[in-house]
């Protein structure tokens, strides 16, 4: 599969977090709640028919239907219509050797190396869309309910009964009714989407920063460096032999030279 199918894929992840930020947060939240007091059943009680109206069943797949694939398309189109000098460039490729490149776009490139690339890419995407609406289907109903013990923990009862009055009326009903879904808005969508060349060109000073903010760190150990044990435990992890386990050169950050081994396997 293409590497921009499994750019997009990964973008199209990257959406659905941004479409649901208190229902994919809710694992951080239950785990810095673990060792708080239980939750009275009452309160659950009080919480339940509040997420209910909030994250009815089928959420997520009506999240990620229609409107996550045309925006997926349209962000392949963008990718597809990006320079190829300006992914060099986001690669770390030095000035010097940018002058020299065309600029003929991914599309163009995609397009001689293989002719049904469109239809490749599509059909990969597609099923891997597909695949990711299954698996979250399944996951909703343990994400509603860890929805309904963050709201038991903060809410009390009677804001509780508030909520559940405010979404009983007409207008309460429509915004609980659009309250998770109204993130896949053609209006969101579009800027979520104008976002990713934006995000392109700034990766390579994102990584530039990376690098500064663990320059100070000592460098990975080599392989060589193990003691016999940990040699032995990591050739076991790895499923191979120890006399497998050799350094290489370890890949440079984006715009670097290799400047010396590392310990990679």
């Amino acid at each position: 599969m293409s590497r921009a199918v499994r750019l997009c894929a990964l973008v199209g992840a990257s959406l659905l977090a941004c479409a649901a930020p208190a229902a994919l947060a809710v694992e951080g939240k239950v785990a810095a709640d673990a060792s708080a007091a239980p939750i009275a059943p009452a309160q659950i009680d009080a919480a339940r028919p509040v997420v209910e109206k909030l994250f009815p069943v089928g959420t997520y797949r009506r999240m990620m239907g229609e409107s996550l694939s045309r925006v997926m398309d349209g962000m392949m189109d963008g990718f597809m219509k990006m320079p190829v000098a300006d992914l060099a460039r986001i690669g770390g490729v030095s000035a010097e050797k940018l002058a020299g490149m065309d600029a003929a776009s991914m599309e163009e490139v995609s397009a001689i190396v293989d002719p049904h690339y469109r239809e490749r890419t599509k059909r990969g995407m597609d099923a891997m869309m597909a695949g990711m609406t299954d698996l979250m289907d399944g996951f909703e109903p343990r994400v509603r309910e860890a929805l309904i013990r963050a709201y038991a923990r903060k809410f009390t009862s009677g804001e509780l009964a508030e909520l559940g009055a405010f979404f009983a009326t007409p207008a309460g009903g429509k915004y609980a009714a659009h309250s998770m879904s109204i993130f896949m808005d053609p209006e969101i969508l579009g800027e979520m989407q104008a976002l990713m060349p934006e995000m392109m060109k700034q990766m390579p000073e994102l990584a530039q920063r990376a690098q500064q903010a663990t320059a100070s760190l000592p460098p990975p150990r080599r392989l060589s460096d193990l003691s016999k044990a940990e040699r032995k435990r990591l050739a076991t992890i790895l499923g191979v032999s120890e006399d497998d386990l050799k350094d290489r050169p370890a890949p440079a950050w984006p715009g670097e030279e290799n400047s010396e081994e590392g310990t990679e396997q």
